[in-house]
């Protein structure tokens, strides 16, 4: 069966961004959108009519590169990986850290959308393992390119279904219920206490091009790089990440992902494949 005019152009648009077309099969519908959106402000009636505008007007690969990113966040997401998180991996950390004196444990939370994933850190962290851990804290690097969605994560105002995974009794311990955004189809009535946005900071880098200073004892890379990069842009990705992760630190990917073909100083963590450890 013959590609649809999508995704032909897809195929043809990717690889020249560094991405894996493979990656996008799933959620090419929310790409599509947004290209279909370009294509009536251009004026332009076909991909093909868009390939050629790409081709007079380099500048454009950028808003393609922008329209190709894709969101989807929750959180808790992956409850097995937090769980890892919670019970095991960040406790040894932990103990580590103040054996050696250091004050705090520095975290980083890759594509962090509107929130979800560092702000969970900082919920598990002051839920199950600060009273542990007198003295030592945790505080995240959250990086986020798109505006948009560092704006919504500043404002910290969540739907339930976004919240679901969450351990029980924790929803009611971290967020307050505003009635006034319980209305219409994006109804996020459930806003984050302050306190848990403390020690969170955002930055705007898009790491391909920038990288907070290092080390990390955590870094969270999941469902990004190692899902929609190509093979080449996932090695030059976690060279660099290994280069920010601290002796003994934790790198997290996604569910489904796995590290590039190579000889990497990470040893897998259980049988998700999800969590490893940079050897020492």
């Amino acid at each position: 069966m013959a590609d649809n005019p999508v995704t032909t152009f897809l195929k043809w648009a990717l690889p020249r961004l560094g991405k894996d077309w493979a990656g996008f099969q799933q959620v090419q519908g929310q790409v599509e959108s947004r290209l279909l959106d370009r294509l009536q402000v251009l004026g332009l009636r076909s991909f093909s009519a868009y390939r050629d505008y790409l081709n007079a007007h380099p500048e454009e690969w950028a808003r393609v590169d922008a329209m190709s990113r894709i969101t989807v966040s929750r959180f808790y997401r992956d409850p097995a990986v937090f769980d890892a998180l919670r019970d095991d991996l960040l406790p040894a950390l932990a103990h580590e850290h103040q054996a050696h004196g250091h004050p705090r444990l520095r975290a980083w939370s890759i594509g962090a959308a509107s929130g979800e994933e560092p702000y969970t850190l900082r919920i598990l962290w002051r839920h199950a393992l600060r009273d542990q851990f007198g003295g030592l804290s945790l505080h995240v690097i959250a990086t986020e390119v798109q505006p948009h969605m560092r704006q919504r994560a500043r404002r910290a105002c969540y739907s339930h279904g976004s919240l679901r995974h969450l351990p029980d009794g924790w929803i009611d311990r971290a967020f307050r219920y505003h009635a006034a955004h319980d209305e219409g189809r994006h109804a996020e009535p459930y806003v984050l206490h302050p306190v848990y946005r403390r020690r969170v900071t955002w930055r705007p880098d898009d790491f391909r091009a920038a990288m907070p200073d290092g080390p990390f004892a955590l870094i969270c890379c999941r469902n990004l790089a190692f899902t929609y990069f190509d093979a080449s842009l996932q090695r030059w990705t976690l060279r660099r990440l290994l280069g920010r992760l601290r002796p003994g630190g934790l790198l997290v990917l996604g569910a489904k992902e796995t590290l590039p073909a190579g000889d990497w100083p990470l040893a897998v963590l259980g049988s998700s494949r999800s969590l490893y450890r940079k050897q020492r």
